[in-house]
């Protein structure tokens, strides 16, 4: 009785899982990433990496890496051998402009005074730079914004690249090269760059942890907004936490509304680990007023504080809900709405990968399907996103939209990504 009444509450209020299918919904978002590359205004702003990633990854030649992504900054001296992927002098710190403010100055100094001891050993730098940038033609990253918990001043306008490569000229370490990428394609190059490429009919990059989003190849021609005519396979970031097309329910509309960016990444609040535990604790709070939850249930929803992706996998699984619920119909209740959750943004990503595999057209061989590289905290350590993402690629994507994929879920792949990054796209 419980469950149904957790279904019968998903249903009223639009939150049903069902209500997104993704053999359905992937034509429309396919035809959202087609405007996106025509330069048409779309939630999709499929934007151009100008990173290649055709053939193998050189063995035996190394590459100063960067990854600058939320609050921790890494770097260290990468290359691939026969054995993996291997580092050297790995050095883990905070990021500037945490405790206090930093100046793009420096910043740049704070990066430059990293790999310096490292910069007579390698000529070419792949940088992982997480943060709003548009990438040119030459695959350097002109700021946006920086964001998350970081405030560095000036930064906007700023080419990331450039300004690191002039200050390590000024220091002496003689001309390097550089490009830039983002968390997205560096899971995709990262985890594909030590399979065998043959064996695949196409590569997909999938983020889904505290952040949503993917990436694709695709001829440059298709990217009808550069106005080029050649075949040459890029990486194209999609942004698709921005997808604003998918059915929502009454608590996205609360969510989306009590957030500090409404209107903007609809399909991220649907999706990403950060905000489901915030879906659940809306429900639940929900479901008390409406009576659903015996007493002590329910003054414990109506208490709730915040509640991340983490929590509400252990009650999807039925554990730590002794001191939660009352009672058993209400353990069932909670169970019921939390592995709803994980199963709509599932179907969400699915949705995402077969829309990208409409607009490749690849995916047709089932002997040879898309290898989706995946990375984030849902996808590595959920018990029940990936066990659902992966039925529906088979039930949805494979069996009704004859388009056959994979995940292959990596683990730290931003440093090798950015390794394979440069040493495929420096002499571009």
């Amino acid at each position: 009785m419980s469950s149904k009444a957790a279904l019968d509450f998903l249903e009223r209020h639009g939150m049903s899982p069902e209500r997104i299918e993704p053999s359905l919904c992937a034509a429309k978002m396919r035809d959202n990433m087609e405007r996106g590359l025509a330069g048409d205004k779309t939630a999709l702003p499929m934007i151009p990496t100008y990173l290649k990633m055709d053939g193998a990854v050189p063995k035996g030649t190394g590459a100063i890496v960067i990854d600058a992504g939320g609050t921790n900054f890494r770097s260290a001296l990468a290359s691939f051998t026969p054995q993996g992927f291997q580092t050297e002098e790995l050095s883990k710190c905070s990021m500037p402009g945490i405790a206090k403010s930093a100046t793009w100055e420096e910043f740049i100094a704070f990066v430059a005074d990293r790999i310096m001891p490292l910069t007579d050993r390698a000529g070419c730098i792949g940088f992982c730079f997480s943060y709003s940038a548009d990438i040119t033609p030459e695959i350097d990253g002109r700021v946006i914004r920086i964001d998350k918990e970081v405030v560095i001043e000036g930064a906007a306008g700023k080419l990331v690249g450039a300004s690191l490569l002039e200050e390590l000229e000024r220091r002496g370490a003689g001309k390097k090269k550089i490009v830039i990428l983002n968390d997205t394609a560096a899971v995709l190059l990262g985890g594909s760059a030590t399979l065998d490429l043959s064996a695949y009919g196409g590569f997909i990059g999938q983020v889904s942890g505290t952040g949503t989003n993917t990436c694709c190849l695709l001829p440059a021609s298709r990217i009808t907004k550069l106005g080029r005519t050649d075949e040459a396979k890029m990486i194209v970031n999609l942004e698709s936490g921005l997808y604003d097309e998918l059915p929502r329910g009454d608590f996205d509309l609360i969510l989306d509304r009590e957030s500090n960016n409404p209107g903007l990444k609809l399909f991220e609040k649907m999706t990403a680990g950060v905000y489901l535990g915030e879906l659940c604790r809306l429900m639940l709070r929900a479901a008390a007023d409406e009576g659903l939850l015996a007493p002590k249930t329910a003054e414990n929803a109506r208490n709730l504080g915040r509640i991340d992706s983490a929590v509400i996998d252990a009650w999807a699984s039925g554990e730590q809900l002794e001191d939660f619920c009352g009672s058993d119909e209400d353990r069932e209740f909670v169970r019921t709405l939390c592995l709803a959750v994980f199963e709509r943004s599932a179907r969400c990503m699915c949705t995402n990968l077969a829309a990208i595999m409409l607009l490749t057209g690849e995916g047709g061989d089932a002997e040879k399907p898309v290898c989706v590289c995946a990375e984030g905290s849902l996808v590595q350590k959920g018990r029940h996103y990936r066990p659902a993402l992966e039925r529906l690629l088979q039930e949805q994507a494979a069996e009704k939209l004859n388009k056959h994929a994979v995940l292959k879920v990596g683990q730290e792949t931003t440093l090798p990504g950015s390794a394979a990054a440069a040493l495929l796209n420096c002499g571009a």
